[in-house]
């Protein structure tokens, strides 16, 4: 019996692509190191900013400038995340179904805590019981690391067989096998079909009502 569906955030519920892309480019030309494109971008994002900045800037951590370009793109993004970024088509519909059904809803995202949490208060007032980012320095270690989504079972007092994870990436994948829970992967994120299926997708679904469908079909 599935009770708890928790969510990727970024490419799963909400497409921040160009925010996460413009808040890059805008730092690493704030230190005059040259742009990326937004599909390299889309190929940095999934392990937290920190990883972002890395991969994006050249030489990543060796770069004397990597401390101070993470720090420009967390201050710029923190004030920009909301300029382009939008939830997905059939999204809003989906989680008003789920919690019309009485199933708990979380997001368990790499990026920081704090854009985690005013993502989901202004994107999605009312229909998230928990919403938890980055936040390492506590000692919680971020997806693939099942910590995140261990603290949200722990809040909600559900097993690990009562939930399931939902993402886009092979970071989400990986971190259900981790916390031993079934995942769904979906397509209309950052990664497509074949590289999900590459990296052990067991379940793929095109559209957020197919979510549905299965959790009901679960719970039959």
């Amino acid at each position: 019996m599935i009770k708890l569906v928790i969510f990727d955030l970024d490419g799963t519920l909400l497409n921040t692509l160009e925010d996460l892309a413009d808040s890059t480019n805008y730092a690493l030309k704030t230190l005059g190191f040259p742009p990326r494109t937004i599909d390299e971008v889309r190929n940095f994002v999934g392990n937290g900013v920190a990883k972002l900045i890395e991969r994006a800037i050249p030489k990543g951590r060796e770069n004397e400038k990597f401390e101070e370009c993470l720090e420009i793109f967390k201050k710029n993004y923190a004030q920009n995340m909301n300029n382009k970024t939008m939830p997905y088509d059939g999204i809003i519909n989906l989680l008003k179904n789920l919690k019309s059904k009485n199933y708990k809803i979380a997001v368990v995202s790499n990026k920081f805590d704090a854009a985690v949490k005013g993502l989901c208060r202004k994107y999605f007032p009312d229909l998230i019981d928990a919403a938890i980012g980055e936040n390492e320095k506590l000692g919680i270690r971020k997806k693939p690391a099942p910590d995140t989504v261990n603290q949200v079972l722990k809040e909600f007092q559900i097993m690990n067989t009562q939930a399931v994870y939902v993402g886009d990436s092979e970071v989400d994948i990986q971190t259900a096998e981790n916390a031993n829970m079934k995942c769904i992967s979906v397509v209309w994120g950052f990664k497509d079909r074949d590289f999900l299926s590459k990296h052990n997708a067991r379940i793929i679904v095109n559209s957020p009502e197919e979510i549905l469908t299965i959790l009901e079909n679960e719970n039959r």
